[in-house]
């Protein structure tokens, strides 16, 4: 039995893009800098420096803090209230939780949105703990050393664990941590053809735990 499910938020539990592309463009709109990239959704996901060296095409500190200060100003006091969950996502993740599995969240997004975010839903009691690279010091480096952080911090072992996220990276980081990986496909997924054989695939929300129940 998978006790511990740790779930990736954007893109699997949360519809975050029209707020974060929004919030990105008037960085860049603010501060006069041309966007190298285009605002598409593929750019959801990574850690905003990487997110912001993509979108400028530049490699400068000094350039990537000032959008980096000024996205943050913009997402952190209102884009982040825009976050829409997706259907059927809260009464899930209260049904796996009333069925006794344990739920993390394991995010790229930056912790002190998080922790609005989570407040703004009113999910704070639905989860064990909520973890992103900035809630670590120093700064985890990857999302793959953050999984294993939250398997070390809950003295969880792995086979009981699984990662839940809409992205490659997910599951490359599952993989790193020797842990069983399911992909969803409601959210922003990518190339599913790169999708490893042995990964789990879910393709509605209300189906992932009849999924988890026959891990």
């Amino acid at each position: 039995m998978k006790q511990h499910l740790i779930f990736d938020l954007d893109g699997t539990l949360i519809d975050s893009a029209p707020s974060i592309l929004h919030c990105f463009g008037l960085a860049f709109s603010s501060t006069n800098t041309p966007l190298a990239a285009p605002l598409t959704q593929d750019v959801i996901g990574p850690p905003l420096m990487e997110t912001l060296k993509r979108l400028s095409g530049s490699e400068d500190t000094t350039l990537l803090n000032t959008l980096a200060a000024a996205f943050k100003q913009h997402y952190d006091t209102t884009g982040f209230q825009q976050s829409a969950v997706f259907e059927g996502v809260a009464s899930m993740l209260q049904q796996l939780q009333a069925q006794g599995y344990h739920l993390y969240i394991a995010t790229n997004k930056r912790y002190f949105p998080t922790e609005k975010i989570m407040a703004h839903l009113g999910w704070d009691g639905l989860f064990m703990g909520v973890y992103a690279l900035d809630y670590f010091q120093p700064a985890l480096k990857s999302k793959a050393e953050m999984i294993g952080r939250v398997v070390t911090e809950h003295g969880l072992s792995v086979t009981d664990c699984l990662y839940i996220g809409d992205r490659l990276e997910d599951g490359q980081s599952a993989d790193a941590n020797q842990m069983d990986f399911a992909l969803v496909s409601w959210g922003y997924a990518g190339d599913v053809a790169q999708c490893k054989p042995y990964w789990y695939r879910c393709a509605q929300v209300e189906a992932l735990p009849g999924l988890v129940a026959t891990l």
